[in-house]
């Protein structure tokens, strides 16, 4: 049996309309935030398992503003906790070459990849240096300058050649460890809402339809090299930074010719945390048997298109919001309080959807809730929240215990 390449793209904010191998249209994100849920495809853990959450504003169902969002562990932990094993951690066992392309919040070369060209956050700005400096861009451990400096961005007309370059380093190591024959495990993390001008105005829907057509030809290319070598969303209620379903839920599609039926359309309930197990599996590995791993291995629906019972835990920050099981899902913290207000406010606006309510004393509420009941009991009993203490604050007395969560009534009416 051969070793496969493994290659894992990443679209921040894709939306369900820009989907055009396997489609899973039941797959979701470890969280609403996406530094917690790059950290949990990773590890194959919840954030609240592996230390990568925050307990700010944690059951409130979307943000005032990105300076709610600043009290995150990327920036008191630097990165992930070197107690976590990381899938390229593993994938070494078997030889693989491990390059990520784009942002990484989580010190990638000391986690197990060879390479890395990419930031560790967001192309926010443009700052004034002398108060706030720009984002670096590193190649390795090395910076090579900075977004809106020698990497421009051009908010005013949504251009940049950030996708371009990220396209080119992804191909080069295609076309390099093919010549190698070495196995790799390519993540490519484009986090692109800008276009380069050979895109812009090409959707005649507006820049980030732009980006959208310009990804849509970076993954072609990206395909055509390995053939050669062998967000709007959806229906959903709600966006970003909710546990709503518009806020976790992402399609996904897997891509294995010969291997992965092309075509089929998989009903699993699935997450990112299930790509750690199942790269780990088709690669011949095991996962690590010293703590508990949230992904499941898909290998069986991949191939077989079976299906795996299992439930869907909705974290923000260390608070579980939400929990599906089937096609039932309980919300134990919404961003309303009750269905009165749920009424009077703008919940979730230019959001159209039907909202299917059932009566507490039926039959069928009564069957679903004990099933749920059940799925979070065990779950919670198992549940060792990860360590936010950066190395070496026991040394100087610092070590910080996260802050208890603490629910209040949320009385901001949008």
């Amino acid at each position: 049996k051969s070793t496969p390449n493994i290659v894992i793209i990443v679209m921040d904010d894709m939306g369900w309309r820009h989907l055009g191998g396997m489609l899973f249209p039941n797959f979701y994100t470890a969280n609403p935030l996406c530094s917690p849920s790059r950290a949990s495809l990773l590890t194959g853990r919840l954030p609240v398992r592996n230390g990568f959450y925050t307990t700010n504003a944690h059951a409130r169902n979307g943000e005032l503003s990105l300076s709610l969002l600043t009290y995150t562990p990327q920036e008191i932990v630097v990165g992930i906790s070197k107690d976590e094993i990381l899938l390229p951690q593993v994938l070494k066992k078997k030889g693989y070459v491990n390059k990520i392309i784009g942002k990484a919040h989580h010190l990638p070369l000391e986690h197990g990849f060879d390479e890395w060209f990419g930031d560790p956050n967001c192309h926010f700005g443009p700052y004034n240096s002398s108060d706030r400096p720009n984002v670096p861009v590193y190649n390795n451990s090395q910076m090579v300058g900075r977004h809106y400096e020698e990497f421009g961005i051009d908010k005013k007309i949504g251009e940049s050649n950030l996708t371009q370059i990220y396209l080119g380093k992804g191909l080069d190591l295609i076309f390099h460890q093919n010549m190698a024959q070495r196995p790799f495990l390519l993540y490519w993390e484009a986090d692109a809402t800008h276009a380069s001008k050979r895109f812009l105005g090409k959707s005649q829907r507006g820049r980030i339809d732009d980006a959208v057509m310009e990804l849509d030809y970076s993954v072609g290319q990206i395909l055509a090299c390995l053939r050669g070598r062998s967000g709007s969303n959806g229906p959903f209620l709600c966006g970003k930074e909710t546990t709503f379903e518009g806020g976790m839920r992402e399609p996904a599609i897997a891509w294995w010719p010969g291997h992965i039926p092309a075509g089929m359309v998989s009903q699993q309930l699935g997450t990112v945390m299930d790509l750690f197990s199942t790269s780990l599996s088709v690669a011949g590995l095991s996962v690590p048997d010293d703590r508990l791993i949230d992904g499941l291995d898909l290998s069986p629906v991949l191939h077989n298109n079976t299906l795996i019972n299992r439930p869907i835990f909705y974290y923000r920050g260390n608070e579980m919001m939400a929990v599906r099981v089937g096609p039932y899902k309980a919300h134990y913290w919404t961003w309303s309080n009750s269905w009165e207000e749920f009424n009077q406010v703008m919940f979730c606006t230019t959001t159209y959807v039907c909202v299917f309510l059932y009566s507490v004393v039926t039959k069928e509420y009564q069957d679903a809730l004990s099933r749920i009941t059940a799925v979070v009991e065990k779950h919670k009993k198992g549940l060792v929240p990860g360590n936010w203490a950066p190395p070496g604050c026991e040394k100087l007395g610092k070590c910080l215990k996260a802050p208890k969560s603490q629910p209040w009534k949320c009385d901001w009416p949008y």
